[in-house]
């Protein structure tokens, strides 16, 4: 509550008696603004809401893998998924292609490598730095692409619910409303007499100074 604009030393008294502490919050009002509460029960306060807001807060750092212009197939796949489980942990990911002798007159070799990269990492990743040549190496950068992941996965989720049963395909039986509408139309012909023809008719349709003002603040 307001307590309003008070000397210091009475303000001082009043914190004393409630066993409490008097806090200067903004001292550059004219007079400083007090308030009167547990400083230590604060000072906790704090420190917990900001270990809570750092155990939350999501570190995206910047991971890297090296190939080579003739890397295997398999060792190719094993590197690859480990760049898309970075991806997928929130990381960047510099992927570094390593030139050797005279490897380096042949850059098209990690270019192809770096696209095919990027082809697989389609839907959960997005090229944030273009492929180029630094030195003896060539290096391009993959950020998480959250907004195509999220497509992806509603892609995904829709195709998941078609497997497991839509609406039943029309094989043409005809409804019950149907049949009982051409049971009536041949009663009505069987009933109608011939013409001279011998034909029958057709069934029809449908279409901080030396005064404060000071709060209390309990707890």
């Amino acid at each position: 509550m307001q307590l309003g604009i008070k000397p210091l030393p009475e303000a001082l008294a009043i914190a004393k008696e409630l066993d409490l502490d008097l806090v200067e919050v903004a001292p550059m009002a004219n007079p400083p603004v007090c308030r009167i509460m547990d400083f230590g029960k604060f000072k906790f306060d704090e420190a917990q809401r900001a270990k809570e807001s750092r155990r939350k807060a999501v570190h995206v750092g910047i991971k890297e893998m090296k190939y080579r212009p003739k890397i295997g197939s398999g060792d190719f796949d094993t590197k690859t998924r480990q760049v898309a489980k970075f991806l997928g942990e929130g990381h960047k990911v510099k992927i570094t292609i390593m030139f050797r002798g005279r490897e380096v007159y042949h850059p098209e070799h990690g270019k192809r490598i770096l696209d095919r990269i990027a082809e697989q990492m389609e839907g959960i990743a997005k090229v944030e730095a273009e492929p180029k040549l630094d030195n003896r190496n060539m290096i391009m950068v993959l950020a998480p692409d959250k907004r195509a992941r999220q497509a992806a996965q509603s892609r995904a989720s829709n195709t998941q619910r078609t497997d497991k049963g839509g609406p039943a395909p029309d094989t043409g039986t005809a409804t019950s409303a149907e049949a009982e509408a051409e049971a009536e139309g041949s009663k009505k012909a069987a009933a109608s007499p011939p013409k001279a023809n011998g034909s029958v008719p057709a069934a029809g349709g449908t279409t901080g100074v030396s005064e404060v003002a000071a709060s209390a603040e309990e707890g």
